[in-house]
């Protein structure tokens, strides 16, 4: 019951999760659009009237005009509407996944043993301090005289960046490595909100009800932390979906894969943000940042295909018979691939994958070579297979496999 109890509550919070996901990208993406798309009124009075920018537009057979002031209107309006329960409840139901699967069951999803012996204890304090600590180190930068140069600050945020995908490449399953840097990058995220651009729209609200001058630097180190997490949110995105693909979070150096993938998440944004704003340029975007990106996605998928299968060195036919093929996939996947799973946590097979009969694992093969060749299954090797019986169920299916 417990086992069904975690993957009902895994259900629902995936589903809350992608919603308010869906929602907060959605305003954020839409006001970086619209900020980007504003341009200076050609009507004297809304420009003595505090106006900077402003912007029509028509969408659902309606005409809209939107406008943005320099800092705040002269008397605020009666209804003011604000955009962060999107963004808290993204992480709140982000959070609660993290937990449900990746901390209380850290022994499946968080910890293997062939990349660091890690008790369960252990991970979760590394998991959590690289959460937190992430968030702290980002937050000094952007205090730091460094935010003067944005250039810069990204430069360093990139690396930085990088390395934490790295040693955490190093310290978890690759499953778990790139759901934690993407916790890491989310937690940044929401933080922005709550701790920077919330505070400073609070505070230009209470100085107009209080009749101060608004200060614009409030709004200014809001408009730095959005725009920074307009280029975290991709990266954020691969590493929400990267638990589907073996491939990248299973690959040798599955750090190199995450770190590119959010490169290039990044620079595919950096053109569309600066295709927002072609209105100045003529009309014109560079596609370099573009061609970059797919660049960049174009060699990683390059490296992460498999090499071509060596010859068999197998001279005894029992190595390949399939009797003992069946014993190993018995052994090793059954008890999570099966109508019935026996290991402990899994009340359905994963995937719906059932691998519990000659006719299964012969209709399965294809998805079977790249999870066992990526060390991706068994999940953290929770059924101890071996070296040996990896390479001889690879190659059975390289090279005597039907089908």
């Amino acid at each position: 019951m417990s086992a069904y109890i975690i993957d009902i509550a895994s259900l629902l919070g995936r589903w809350v999760h992608l919603v308010t996901g869906i929602a907060w990208i959605g305003a954020s993406f839409y006001f970086v659009w619209l900020d980007n798309h504003l341009i200076v009124p050609t009507d004297d009075s809304l420009i003595r009237k505090g106006v900077a920018g402003e912007l029509w537009a028509v969408h659902g057979g309606g005409f809209y005009n939107a406008q943005k002031y320099r800092v705040a209107p002269e008397t605020l309006p009666p209804s003011l509407h604000w955009f962060y329960w999107e963004a808290y409840s993204t992480f709140l139901s982000g959070f609660f996944l993290l937990g449900l699967l990746y901390y209380a069951q850290a022994e499946i999803y968080l910890v293997d043993p062939r990349v660091a012996a890690l008790s369960k204890p252990a991970a979760i304090g590394i998991g959590l301090a690289f959460i937190i600590g992430g968030w702290l180190v980002y937050d000094a930068l952007c205090r730091s005289p460094l935010a003067k140069s944005g250039a810069w600050l990204g430069c360093l945020i990139g690396l930085l960046s990088s390395a934490a995908a790295f040693a955490l490449c190093r310290l978890f399953s690759g499953r778990g490595a790139f759901i934690e840097f993407g916790a890491m990058l989310g937690t940044i995220m929401v933080a922005n909100v709550f701790f920077v651009i919330i505070p400073g729209q609070r505070e230009m609200v209470r100085a107009k009800l209080e009749g101060r001058e608004p200060d614009p630097q409030a709004g200014l180190r809001g408009k730095l932390r959005s725009v920074h997490n307009t280029y975290f949110t991709l990266p954020v995105l691969f590493t929400m979906i990267s638990n589907h693909y073996a491939v990248a979070f299973g690959a040798h150096r599955n750090w190199l894969a995450l770190i590119a993938m959010s490169a290039a998440g990044v620079l595919i944004r950096v053109y569309f943000v600066a295709r927002h704003t072609r209105h100045g340029r003529g009309g014109k975007t560079s596609p370099i940042s573009a061609l970059l990106g797919l660049a960049v996605l174009a060699a990683t998928a390059a490296v992460l295909a498999p090499a071509p299968a060596p010859p068999s060195a197998a001279t005894d036919p029992s190595i390949t018979r399939f009797e003992a093929i069946q014993h190993i996939v018995a052994l090793r996947c059954a008890p999570c691939h099966a109508e019935a799973p026996t290991q402990p946590g899994f009340v359905t097979a994963p995937k719906g994958l059932l691998l519990d009969s000659p006719d299964a694992i012969l209709t399965h093969v294809s998805v079977i070579a790249p999870q066992v060749a990526t060390n991706a299954m068994p999940i953290g090797n929770l059924t101890g297979m071996t070296d040996a019986e990896r390479t001889q169920l690879l190659d059975w299916i390289r090279n005597d496999s039907p089908r």
